[in-house]
């Protein structure tokens, strides 16, 4: 009786996260026409939708009546800046899912490895380059080739004793990062005056981010996810522990590796884009987990939805509310810090 019992609360719960899976697949089309819409010009939902509906079938005379400042404002403005947010807030809150999972922590997050750090620093090696140079060293590769460095140097430090053992990742990275941070600090000091641009891009912002960035970060982003998706299943036997894991017929260290390098990666897309913005990768995860399911073939697409749709708002309430414009990332940290704190708070009462 108690099994049976066990077996329909889990079949509810899968139910239920697939209603709220295809309520998240329906909204962000809805906050995109609707973040399109918003901002000095203000564009009606019909023109909008006309627009990206000619623009997307290659039919121009879906919007030729439509004014000319309306059609570039939505399509070579706002719709690039709006998909970099869905993909970057998508690919953190999975990167977020992934960490926690193979480090077997619900308090790691993306940046916990120090891809991020890494990321950041090459970013803010590239910005430096081009004030001194006046060169045009191109910010997000230099941020890509960095991560990938970052995440050799951590493999090579954490594989040196007992294999990629989680306590070996985490404190790898820190020390990978603090060395990072301390090249960052350095980089600031020697920018003078013009520390600004450095600092600005490590505050994480979705300002100007135009076709080019959507075309790198949406199909890496896309393909990495659908990756971790497939392969959900094992990131669960992972979740188990690595004795479990391997009792279940799992190639623990093999499938690790495969979800390190994934999550890194993703981390590292997105930040070379963005730069860095923080806590979706850990508030979105972590409550999701805590409201709704820890089977991870339900979590990833919820937090991958759930993760663009937050990121997506922030950024629209970032480039609106304020009267100048403020990083996206400075927002999501100044909002995820008080509520995960609550989370965190709400959650140990329980316990008492």
């Amino acid at each position: 009786m108690k099994d049976s019992g066990a077996l329909l609360v889990y079949k509810q719960k899968r139910r239920e996260c697939r209603r709220l899976i295809l309520c998240f697949a329906v909204l962000v089309p809805i906050l995109c026409v609707f973040a399109l819409g918003l901002g000095v010009m203000r564009i009606p939902a019909v023109s909008i939708t006309r627009i990206l509906a000619g623009k997307l079938a290659g039919i121009p005379a879906l919007y030729q009546d439509i004014p000319a400042a309306f059609v570039a404002v939505v399509w070579d403005l706002r719709f690039p800046r709006i998909i970099c947010a869905l993909f970057t807030g998508a690919s953190l809150a999975v990167a977020g899912v992934i960490f926690q999972g193979i480090l077997q922590n619900h308090l790691a997050d993306p940046y916990t490895i120090g891809v991020s750090t890494g990321a950041a620093f090459g970013a803010s090696l590239a910005v430096f380059i081009n004030m001194v140079s006046s060169g045009v060293l191109s910010v997000p590769f230099m941020a890509l080739c960095f991560a990938g460095f970052t995440l050799i140097v951590v493999l090579a430090i954490a594989g040196r004793g007992n294999g990629l053992a989680a306590v070996n990742l985490i404190m790898a990275g820190v020390i990978v990062s603090a060395i990072f941070q301390a090249g960052i600090s350095f980089l600031k000091m020697l920018s003078g005056e013009n520390v600004g641009a450095i600092v600005f891009w490590l505050m994480g912002s979705l300002s100007a981010r135009g076709w080019k960035d959507a075309a790198l970060l949406a199909p890496a982003s896309a393909a990495a996810i659908a990756a971790a998706a497939v392969f959900s299943e094992n990131l669960n036997l992972l979740s188990l522990g690595e004795r479990e894991a391997e009792s279940l017929g799992l190639n623990a260290g093999r499938a690790r590796l495969f979800f390190l390098l994934l999550g890194a990666f993703i981390t590292a897309v997105s930040v070379s884009v963005a730069g860095i913005i923080g806590f979706v990768g850990l508030v979105v995860p972590h409550v999701l987990r805590f409201a709704f399911t820890s089977d991870n073939r339900y979590l990833i697409p919820l937090a991958a939805l759930s993760g663009g749709l937050l990121l997506c708002a922030a950024d629209s309430i970032a480039r609106l509310i304020f009267t100048g414009e403020i990083p996206v990332g400075v927002l999501t940290t100044l909002l995820g810090g008080p509520f995960f704190i609550y989370i965190f708070i709400a959650k140990n009462r329980r316990k008492l």
